[in-house]
């Protein structure tokens, strides 16, 4: 609803085209679930207007070398409307075209106790149905010195990126962590994919 994720989303973008032969396109998903709040309730809740991302569609995923997929936690896990997303992926699935290609998660959560990680492992579900590969991001970043000052509260897991819903979106310490994770992810991408050739 207010573009946490697409924030976090261009930093992680952002660290994947930090590498050299790497491109990052940042999408969203077609969602079949239309917008359920009256304009009237968005404008209250002072909701920014939607994104003009380019929105992809089901099919168009076997095109990618591999996914950084973004959605906010719903209960700790990802929110209906990606997974109706995720479902209509399914012969995709039936013919394997997603099998070997590296995915990684970032989330949000309104919380310390949204379920940052939880959020991650369940969204690893799908992935392993089309045999994708998860990359986690690892406890480097999330264990650096930065990282452990614990004088500010922020998002970000061993599992991936991750950023609390508030303000104006991701603190600094949360943005340097999806670059991070989208550097890495990258490097993981390309070797995959040079190794494949």
């Amino acid at each position: 609803m207010y573009g946490h994720i697409e924030k976090l989303a261009k930093n992680v973008e952002e660290g994947v085209n930090s590498v050299e032969g790497v491109e990052a396109k940042l999408w969203q998903a077609c969602v079949y679930v239309p917008e359920t709040l009256p304009t009237a309730d968005l404008d209250e809740l002072r909701a920014p207007p939607k994104s003009n991302v380019p929105i992809i569609q089901p099919n168009d995923l076997s095109e990618a070398d591999g996914f950084i997929f973004g959605f906010p936690t719903r209960f700790g896990m990802m929110p209906a409307q990606f997974k109706a997303f995720l479902d209509s992926t399914e012969n995709l699935r039936k013919r394997q075209e997603l099998a070997g290609k590296p995915a990684g998660i970032i989330t949000s959560t309104s919380s310390q106790g949204g379920g940052q990680e939880i959020t991650v492992l369940t969204g690893i579900t799908p992935l392993v149905h089309h045999g994708m590969i998860f990359v986690p991001f690892g406890i480097g970043f999330t264990y650096s010195y930065e990282f452990r000052d614990m004088q500010e509260v922020r998002g970000g897991t061993p599992y991936g990126a991750a950023t609390y819903a508030r303000g104006d979106g991701p603190i600094f310490l949360e943005s340097m962590h999806a670059k991070e994770h989208g550097y890495y992810f990258a490097h993981v991408t390309k070797q995959l994919k040079e190794a494949s050739e």
